[in-house]
């Protein structure tokens, strides 16, 4: 029985060390930027390897500036960009504008950048004059830009900047209208029948179903329309739709503009659409992305919103971290095992009191051990990596010790194997900083 007993003691203090271990390396702390671990890989590729750059050229500086001095609005082939002419003519007066295609590599974006007689310069919907180029910063004038490839607000305010004059207030030109049936009918029917819907003119051969998925894990719908005519109303798809299924998810593309209808849009959808478009709309006004690769972009950003547990959306399921879900219950367990260490070397050391008379007293064996073992004990509440071995080490001295004096082997070798575990755990005090820990010193307190 006192074999069993001395096994379940020192497997106490055994378990305890090593929960104090885990407990502390569980603790570290690190810096680390993420949305709960989203598994969102998916984003814009680098430049020019996404098929972003069209077949569009431009003539030499020299042409493109002969066509500048004959005429105050030039419009290479392809160019894209509508404004409002009577507003721009209002604040521009003279002022030259040379409007290129999207698309355009470094060299050919370079060629319209050194026609200086243009003071206004756009490339695809990005505007730039001067030293100045104009953006825009929030979802209305994003949906807009990216919509009808309107740069009004863009080009008023970089007029204002090269006049040093205040910007001007921001509109929100857009209209919209109700689609017919007959514009809903072919919609409805494609999208019950495929879960997607390509306009012609659109660029969305297929989804990217992998983060179409992760971004929705239920089946959502799908619409891309091209870029819309400027000066007309737009059909408004996605309140249609989400009418017919309120609670289906539905993404609605008109050009490089996306829309989100369905659960939690109020405050999702703009989240969403507004880290989107601040990261990517630069890219978006100056190349011309197919849509297949904006959606894979956009569905990536949803997906970092949900894992990121915003506006109490249900979070994707997380696997079972039995470190995490046992970390709180460490610390009471440590202290279990440390008060039966306690408890058990007590009752050991009245045990081997009353079988050896007068070998318990101050200087005796086992008030030694027991008093030795109490120390460890306390210690193991104070150390490190750089003081953990010398810890383990006396534990180990201690063990010996006490199976030594179990079977009864001659007192000077105990004695010896309690100097190895003093000298070891004297190291341990020294390293933690805490005279008062010291052997002689906690021995001669305890056992006066």
């Amino acid at each position: 029985m006192r074999v069993r007993l001395e096994v379940l003691r020192w497997s106490l203090l055994v378990v305890a060390a090593v929960v104090l271990v885990v407990f502390l390396v569980a603790q570290r702390q690190s810096v680390e930027v993420s949305y709960g671990q989203s598994p969102s890989t998916a984003s814009l590729p680098a430049e020019g390897s996404a098929g972003e750059l069209s077949d569009a050229t431009v003539p030499s500086v020299a042409e493109m500036t002969a066509m500048v001095a004959a005429d105050p609005v030039v419009r290479l082939p392809g160019a894209v960009a509508r404004w409002d002419e009577a507003r721009v003519r209002a604040a521009a007066g003279d002022t030259r504008i040379l409007v290129a295609p999207p698309g355009l590599d470094e060299a050919e974006r370079r060629r319209v950048k050194d026609v200086e007689n243009a003071e206004i310069r756009i490339v695809g919907t990005e505007v730039s004059g001067g030293l100045y180029l104009a953006t825009s910063d929030d979802l209305p004038s994003w949906r807009s830009q990216f919509a009808t490839a309107d740069v009004t607000s863009q080009i008023l305010t970089l007029l204002a900047a090269l006049h040093e004059q205040p910007s001007p207030p921001d509109r929100d030109d857009l209209r919209w209208r109700d689609p017919t049936a007959a514009e809903l009918a072919p919609v409805t029917a494609a999208l019950r029948a495929t879960g997607r819907y390509a306009a012609p003119g659109a660029t969305l051969p297929r989804l990217p179903e992998k983060t179409a998925k992760e971004a929705f894990p239920g089946d959502a719908w799908f619409v891309a329309l091209p870029v819309q005519p400027y000066g007309t109303p737009l059909p408004a798809y996605g309140p249609a739709l989400h009418r017919l299924a309120p609670d289906r998810p539905l993404v609605v593309m008109y050009g490089g503009w996306i829309e989100y209808h369905g659960p939690g849009a109020a405050e999702f959808a703009e989240v969403a659409g507004a880290s989107f478009y601040a990261q990517y709309a630069g890219r978006l006004s100056r190349y011309d992305y197919p849509q297949l690769n904006v959606l894979g972009a956009y569905l990536a950003r949803v997906t970092d919103v949900r894992y990121a547990g915003l506006f109490d959306r249900p979070l994707p399921y997380r696997q079972l971290d039995p470190l995490r879900v046992a970390l709180p219950a460490l610390p009471w367990l440590f202290a279990g095992c440390v008060a039966g260490f306690v408890v058990l070397s007590i009752r050991t050391v009245r045990g081997a009191g009353r079988g050896r008379p007068g070998a318990v007293g101050p200087g005796g064996t086992p008030a030694r051990l027991a008093g030795l073992s109490a120390l460890a004990v306390e210690l193991s509440l104070l150390t490190d990596a750089r003081s953990d071995p010398a810890l383990v080490r006396g534990i180990g001295r201690l063990r010996s010790a006490r199976s030594a004096l179990d079977d009864g082997l001659p007192d000077n070798h105990v004695r010896g194997l309690l100097a190895g575990a003093e000298a070891e755990l004297d190291h341990v005090a020294r390293d933690v900083r805490m005279p008062g820990y010291r052997p002689d010193v906690y021995l001669r307190g305890r056992l006066s």
